[in-house]
């Protein structure tokens, strides 16, 4: 007996189709596809370290695997840029509900019998605190490492976002696996391929 067809995978794959930034310049455009893979190397690292470094528990391959999936609702509805989304609390509680409505969507497209084992990566709402907290915060890195680079491209569209950004990544500097991995990785992240070789090669 042939199974009904899905569309969740067709859905997923459409990441790469959907721009970030959308209604900023960017000199590197960039995706979904792209960012959320960034947010879940981002995640593991940070759980990795919190693991080996101060006494954390969590499993750094379910806190990657979240971080893929936490902008799912993004192939229903685009990005919407934080600007906009946050620009009074009336938009912030519709955008929300909207986000909400095509997680379930995204969920609803599986085959019944698969939908147990996505419910905790798809819908936002019943995710983890502890791994939805190690997410934002890889979220709000790979923002700010965007931003930066952005930058350091001397495109100073993005001059108001690093500075919106700063505060947070300092409040975030208080957990201890975030703060050794900005001193560690962070300044490497802009540098050419030429001083990444040679960096490595003085190894």
């Amino acid at each position: 007996m042939s199974q009904p067809s899905s569309t969740f995978l067709a859905w997923l794959f459409r990441m790469p189709l959907i721009r970030r930034w959308s209604l900023m310049f960017c000199v590197k455009p960039e995706n979904v596809a792209e960012h959320s893979h960034q947010v879940a190397i981002v995640a593991h690292l940070l759980t990795v370290i919190k693991n080996s470094k101060f006494g954390g528990t969590l499993s750094p391959e379910k806190a990657a695997t979240t971080a893929l999936y936490h902008e799912c609702s993004e192939t229903w509805l685009g990005d919407i840029v934080s600007p906009v989304k946050y620009s009074n609390p009336q938009i912030t509680k519709e955008f929300k509900l909207l986000e909400q409505a095509a997680e379930q969507q995204c969920l609803d497209s599986l085959p019944p019998e698969l939908r147990g084992a996505f419910a905790d990566l798809v819908v936002q709402n019943n995710i983890e605190p502890e791994y939805a907290a190690v997410v934002k915060a890889a979220d709000i890195i790979c923002a700010y490492v965007k931003a930066k680079d952005e930058l350091a491209h001397h495109n100073h569209e993005f001059d108001h976002v690093v500075a919106k950004m700063e505060p947070r990544i300092a409040e975030l500097r208080q957990q201890p696996e975030v703060a050794y991995f900005l001193d560690v990785f962070l300044a490497s992240c802009n540098n050419t391929l030429d001083s990444l070789t040679q960096s490595q090669q003085r190894r």
